[in-house]
């Protein structure tokens, strides 16, 4: 989204691919070099837990990046997946207070459950924050969007959401002991600081496979009425599918259907 938001508005893009999986770290030098050598580029977007990687990008290379001795710009730091991670100290929020020219923008559409809302924070610091206060549309938030989320961030609104993201864990660690039991489920190819997993899925010769996780997605959604992601396309994600973590009910439908999905697969492309 961040390169069709760019796109819409005429905006130019610089692309830093992240590092191979399993970590899909940032590839800190390459980055470094890039805003050396490029004095245009005015942003910087990082996604920490990543998507679909479900990965933390790790401080202290955010920190290298922020310390770059030349460029003059603004990194922003996508945090929407952030209360899933393990740790309320994985945040960058309050970096802002040390680092001028750093954005971290969170949402109340993944953890608390509220995406029909529309609504995220954005932690920044002053200069910026009047930049973006002058840049919005009037009235831009509603009374209801407001009232909804004063309660979500109320005491009893955040206990509601981390009893929800604990439950959420729970059935996390469940996949990531589950999954590699069945036959056909590959490498674990992201993190795990999100509320969803990427795994290969693997065809007949047993190598993680676009062609067969796309069909694993399709009889999926269309014959056991299971909705995951096909990522195959992204890059480092080959024969990917991102699986969302659901309630224990729904895990446990998932992952009957995921494994007869699988066969089936496997026995059309053998037949």
């Amino acid at each position: 989204m961040y390169s069709v938001s760019a796109q819409v508005n005429d905006v130019g893009l610089v692309k830093v691919p992240l590092l191979p999986a399993p970590t899909f770290a940032l590839d800190v030098p390459a980055i470094l070099t890039t805003l050396t050598s490029d004095p245009t580029i005015k942003l910087i977007y990082l996604c920490s837990p990543g998507n679909p990687t479900g990965a933390l990008l790790a401080k202290s290379d955010i920190a290298r990046i922020l310390a770059h001795p030349t460029w003059n710009g603004v990194v922003i730091v996508d945090e929407a997946y952030i209360d899933f991670s393990p740790s309320p100290s994985d945040s960058l929020a309050e970096w802002v207070l040390e680092h001028p020219n750093l954005v971290v923008t969170q949402t109340l559409s993944k953890a608390f459950g509220l995406a029909g809302i529309r609504l995220g924070a954005a932690f920044t610091s002053p200069p910026i924050a009047r930049l973006l206060n002058a840049l919005k549309a009037p009235y831009n938030i509603s009374v209801p969007t407001s009232a909804l989320a004063s309660a979500a961030v109320s005491p009893a609104g955040l206990e509601v959401m981390r009893k929800n993201v604990a439950a959420l864990a729970a059935q996390r660690e469940r996949l990531l002991e589950e999954l590699p039991k069945i036959k056909g489920i590959g490498r674990l190819r992201g993190g795990t600081a999100s509320n969803f997993l990427l795994y290969e899925i693997l065809n007949t010769e047993g190598k993680p496979d676009n062609v067969t996780a796309l069909a694993v997605y399709e009889r999926l959604a269309e014959l056991k009425g299971v909705v995951v992601r096909f990522r195959g396309k992204e890059h480092g994600c080959e024969g990917c599918l991102r699986i969302t973590v659901g309630t224990e009910e729904e895990v446990t439908r998932f992952l009957a259907a995921l494994e007869e999905a699988i066969g089936e697969v496997h026995k059309g492309f053998a037949a």
